[in-house]
C-alpha cells in the first residue's frame, strides 16, 4: 500500500507540473504529458480503491 501511495504522489506531481506548464505557457507538449499522467493516475486510483477495500475487509 505504501508503494502505491508513493506512486500516486509521483504521478500527481508530474500531472501538476505539466498541467501548469500547459495552462501558464501554452506548452502543447506539457499538455500531452499531463493527459498521459491523468490516465496513469486513473489506473493508480482504481488500484488504490481495490487495495483499500481489501484492507477494510480484514
Amino acid at each position: 500500500m505504501e508503494s502505491l501511495i508513493k506512486s500516486i504522489h509521483e504521478a500527481f506531481e508530474t500531472f501538476r507540473v505539466d498541467a501548469a506548464l500547459q495552462h501558464e505557457k501554452n506548452n502543447k507538449a506539457a499538455g500531452i504529458r499531463a493527459r498521459k499522467a491523468s490516465l496513469e493516475l486513473e489506473k493508480l486510483m482504481k488500484e488504490f480503491r481495490k487495495v483499500s477495500l481489501e484492507q477494510s475487509k480484514n
